[in-house]
């Protein structure tokens, strides 16, 4: 029958083994847990990096630094004592392999490979393939994604792993591709049996190395006419260097994007191809607080199975829902209270804002004019952030000494509380226990935005530019609230004057003066979710899945 096998760069399965970055990796850690639910034959590969993404620390001003905690992988991974050797850099490079089993809730077990080049065999060079995510400069990255696609392979080709099918998550997997044709595979078997899933229109988000570093890696298993098939695949460069993504689109028939608007966005990047929506999904039993479990327990009992079962979320009563909601405010305002020792205020309104900190997510764009905002919420809103930016991105470190300066201008008529390290425990905390989430992106330069749909699904309305996923669920005023009319020009000024517009108008009248319709509105929330889950989002692929 054959295996399919996931191939990503990184995975967010929990939050101590922190081989992740942000929504790319806990989406491919969502796939699995989900794939899992769903008795899916599926195997995944992914690289172990012992030092992680790094630890944010956070100064008085704001200003990020980073430490690299090294991660035990006996503490969170299995040694299966198998080892792969690869020829690299006229020597072989070798690599242990770890595997966790991610069993789902019918008790399907999904595997998880990890492979780790921290070998006493290798050089100290080698060895840091292993050391960080995203941390190396390009050599480090091609050698790192061509262990990821070529060693991934051949690990599961040595356990006897029939693949009836490939599925890749962003372009750091495209070697497999030029591994599976050095393999016997034709170019056919390629657009029939693979699938690439491009998820950014942001250029950062895709790797392009130069020509003679990738031949220098990989050798003779790059095609003669892969600078013609980058370039035929809409490179905007045109195939001046390698770029990994329009190489994997070149070779591949099926391709999807993460939302109907990036699917859209990414025929414009692929030279026209055909992009297949298949919006994101999260795994709806990693990703709601203990108090909306044990609400849905009572009166959804089917909803672990099936999550979909969450449209009837607006029978639930209207009070017992509100208990959950603040049972769950409580859990962060504890969280608050242990790392920064300030105390939310009952009853303000809570904006939450956390993501990675890339400057098109626009994070400090609230504080666009302080004395406005100050006049709208003194006494009333309070805000909580959290989010890393890239060690080497100082725009993105920028944005959070931005929020650090507005913060100490509001001076205490409307607290900001900022939570260091943001991981898959704080994202938690975070989408479940604040009021109102809020998304600001650069129109449409989000992908799809999961965070949304795990404040959803915990009741928490969104309040958001309509980008990624939100222009397919919201109702604006009914199950949360759109900033804008769809504009795909940037005007932070416009879009800011839409944030305080809505806040003034519409967000804090319900919430101050009628609690009903807000109760409302956080049923109609959760409702809305129940399209965006991760068994939903499998179903979505097994589409692609089954044709292999």
């Amino acid at each position: 029958m054959g295996s399919i096998g996931y191939f990503t760069a990184e995975i967010g399965l929990w939050s101590e083994l922190h081989t992740y970055s942000g929504g790319l990796g806990v989406l491919a850690g969502d796939h699995i847990k989900s794939a899992a639910d769903s008795g899916k034959n599926l195997v995944a590969v992914t690289l172990l990096y012992r030092e992680g993404y790094g630890r944010q620390r956070l100064d008085i001003d704001g200003k990020q630094t980073e430490s690299f905690a090294a991660i035990d992988p006996n503490e969170h991974l299995i040694p299966t004592g198998l080892e792969i050797a690869l020829p690299l850099d006229d020597t072989m490079l070798f690599a242990k392999v770890w595997k966790v089993e991610i069993k789902g809730i019918e008790g399907h077990h999904v595997p998880v490979y990890f492979l780790d080049t921290d070998h006493q065999k290798n050089s100290q060079y080698h060895r840091k393939l292993s050391a960080r995510l995203y941390g190396g400069d390009d050599k480090i990255r091609i050698r790192q994604e061509y262990l990821l696609g070529v060693g991934g392979l051949q690990l599961l080709d040595s356990i006897g792993i029939q693949l009836k099918g490939l599925h890749l998550n962003e372009g750091h997997c495209t070697f497999s591709l030029l591994q599976l044709l050095a393999q016997g595979w034709t170019r056919e078997d390629l657009c029939q049996k693979v699938l690439f899933t491009t998820h950014t229109p942001v250029p950062a988000g895709h790797d392009r190395f130069e020509w003679k570093d990738v031949e220098e890696v990989i050798g003779g298993l790059l095609p003669p006419d892969a600078k013609d098939i980058v370039k035929n695949a809409g490179d905007n460069e045109e195939g001046r260097r390698c770029s990994m993504s329009h190489l994997a689109v070149g070779l591949c028939n099926h391709v999807n994007g993460v939302s109907a608007l990036n699917a859209q966005i990414a025929q414009s990047m692929y030279n026209g191809r055909e992009i297949y929506p298949i919006t994101n999904g999260i795994h709806h039993l990693t990703w709601v607080s203990s108090p909306m479990k044990s609400l849905f327990d009572k009166h959804i009992p089917t909803w672990k199975q099936s999550p979909e079962h969450l449209i009837k979320a607006d029978e639930i009563p209207i009070d017992e829902v509100m208990i959950a909601r603040q049972r769950s405010r409580k859990i962060l305002n504890e969280l608050i209270k242990a790392s920064n020792d300030i105390t939310l205020e009952e009853h303000r309104l809570t904006i939450g804002f956390a993501r990675r900190f890339a400057t098109y997510k626009r994070a400090n764009l609230v504080f666009h004019d302080l004395e406005r905002l100050r006049s709208i919420g003194k006494n009333r809103i309070q805000f909580v952030f959290s989010g890393k930016a890239h060690p080497k991105d100082s725009g993105g470190k920028q944005l959070i000494e931005s929020i650090f300066g507005s913060k100490s201008e509001l001076n205490g008529d409307i607290p900001v509380v900022f939570l260091e390290n943001y991981d898959m425990d704080t994202g938690l905390a975070m989408t479940s226990g604040v009021d109102i989430w809020l998304n600001n992106p650069i129109r449409p330069m989000e992908a799809s935005g999961t965070s949304g749909m795990k404040a959803a699904m915990n009741g928490v309305p969104n309040c958001s530019i309509l980008d990624g996923w939100w222009p397919e669920a919201c109702v604006h005023g009914m199950n949360g609230w759109a900033l804008g009319n769809g504009e795909d020009t940037r005007d932070d000024a416009r879009d800011a004057a839409y944030i305080y517009e809505v806040l003034e108008e519409q967000i804090l009248p319900i919430w101050e003066n009628d609690k009903s319709q807000w109760a409302e509105i956080v049923r109609r929330s959760i409702v809305a979710s129940s399209k965006f889950t991760g068994k939903r989002m499998i179903e979505d692929y097994d589409v692609f899945y089954s044709q292999f």
